[in-house]
């Protein structure tokens, strides 16, 4: 219901994803299109998704905003390798702000940085 809005914030949430390696993102969404899309106006436009290891790693089966972003992001080409190395929190107030955190441990987030630099030579 959701996948074709989701698809055009994309450019932008994977920007935002690679820039949380210096802190939080936060993105101001269009309130209308999501309105326009979904069942009124109080359809649960709030939600957090955790990706660890390229899943999702939380249950979000109750709301259809939150399951068809995360089936966006995981079937981006270019997000999937930000997803697999890392650790995210995606959460979406009821501000229509989606807010972006990379929580990945730093022992990974150093590991994941060497691995980085070794395929880039």
């Amino acid at each position: 219901m959701y996948t074709q809005i989701w698809s055009k914030y994309l450019p932008i949430i994977k920007i935002l994803l690679k820039r949380t390696l210096n802190g939080d993102q936060v993105l101001d969404l269009n309130r209308i299109d999501f309105e326009r899309a979904g069942s009124g106006r109080k359809a649960g436009y709030k939600f957090t998704i955790e990706f660890t290891k390229g899943r999702v790693a939380n249950i979000i089966s109750g709301s259809a905003l939150a399951s068809d972003l995360a089936f966006v992001m995981l079937e981006d080409a270019a997000i999937k390798p930000l997803l697999l190395g890392n650790h995210y929190l995606v959460s979406l107030n009821t501000k229509f702000q989606l807010s972006l955190k990379n929580v990945t441990p730093k022992e990974e987030l150093s590991e994941n940085e060497g691995a980085a630099k070794e395929t880039a030579e």
